[in-house]
């Protein structure tokens, strides 16, 4: 029985040992085979991973690349605006540098000019004080001749009243001669200032005073050129008015130009309604508040309302070719603001223009 049992487990030894074997080889087998996919999976991974990088690598690359290429680009195209910019902002320095020359040219032909509207209107004003100067001084050559017939008389002879009388009348022309002799001067001298460059100092000025002698001399100069031209003139000064701080070659300047657009206004008017129209420039002086106005009124032809607001821009003007530079009232507009007052128009059509400068007390 024990024998049996022996045989028959032998014989499942020999069968289980085989099939041990054989179950193991195919264990082996799997994992070799396991083990070599793993392997191929893992190189392929790594071969991915590696492309990946390569492929990062190169899009990295591509991108500064391409990031350099655009900075590059930017820093060409600002360097190339920076040179035009340059160049430009040259061409527009030597074109300023240019328009400023002109306009200093322009200005001083302008002040030239108003300076040759005075020089008329001088040359009348200053002929009556020398008239009467010329006057009074043959009267006072004609009465010394009569004291010295006098002093040739006996003393029994002598009128020694009629030679108190005589001495008088010269002491009387001698005052005249002095006092005409002084507005010459003063008429000369206004000339001076009028010409030469303003120093920019303001000083304390009887703005009656100096329009009325602008209004005198602009209207003398035009009948200079015009003896057959009359106008009214008109002046409404209020005594009042303190006297103010201005440079008053400028202001003058000022003056001179809004009244000889008056009178130039008024003569052409006149041109065709002929004589039953009858000319009129007035002037005035006002206080309003803190300030003074000038006003400078005529019966011209007017300015159309449509360019009323561009008669203070520079070289406009409603003259004819030649007869104007079209600065006058730009200037006139930049030395009032330059005063720190206004200057402003009003106009009606065939009915006149009025201009109002507007000057602070202070």
């Amino acid at each position: 029985m024990l024998a049996k049992q022996n045989d028959s487990a032998l014989a499942y030894y020999k069968i289980i040992v085989p099939l041990g074997d054989s179950l193991n080889r195919i264990a082996n087998e799997n994992l070799r085979k396991y083990q070599t996919v793993d392997f191929d999976q893992a190189m392929r991974l790594q071969q991915l991973e590696k492309k990946k990088v390569e492929e990062e690598s190169k899009f990295n690359t591509y991108i500064f690349a391409a990031g350099l290429a655009v900075f590059i680009g930017i820093g060409l195209f600002l360097f190339r605006n920076n040179r035009q910019k340059q160049k430009a902002n040259k061409a527009l320095e030597n074109t300023l540098a240019n328009l400023k020359s002109t306009q200093s040219q322009l200005i001083q032909s302008e002040k030239m000019a108003s300076l040759g509207e005075l020089t008329a209107g001088i040359a009348h004003e200053i002929q009556n004080p020398l008239n009467f100067i010329n006057n009074f001084s043959d009267v006072s050559r004609e009465l010394i001749v009569e004291i010295l017939d006098e002093r040739r008389k006996t003393n029994d002879e002598r009128d020694d009243e009629f030679v108190n009388e005589i001495l008088s009348d010269i002491d009387q022309n001698l005052e005249k001669i002095s006092h005409h002799g002084k507005r010459a001067d003063a008429i000369v001298k206004g000339m001076l200032q009028h010409s030469r460059t303003t120093s920019g100092e303001k000083e304390a000025t009887d703005l009656n005073a100096l329009t009325d002698e602008y209004l005198r001399l602009a209207y003398h100069g035009l009948r200079a050129k015009d003896k057959s031209f009359n106008a009214e003139l008109i002046t409404n000064f209020d005594e009042n008015i303190p006297k103010v701080n201005v440079i008053p070659q400028d202001v003058g300047r000022v003056l001179l130009n809004l009244i000889t657009n008056a009178f130039y206004a008024t003569q052409e008017r006149s041109k065709f309604e002929g004589e039953s129209f009858k000319p009129m420039v007035e002037v005035s002086t006002s206080s309003v508040g803190n300030n003074i106005e000038i006003s400078v009124k005529d019966n011209g032809n007017g300015i159309p309302s449509e360019i009323v607001d561009k008669i203070f821009q520079p070289f406009f003007t409603t003259k004819p070719t030649g007869e104007g530079t079209g600065l006058g009232l730009s200037l006139a507009y930049d030395i009032v603001k330059a005063h720190g007052g206004t200057i402003h128009a009003t106009s009606v059509p065939s009915n006149g223009t009025t201009f109002t400068i507007t000057l602070s007390m202070a």
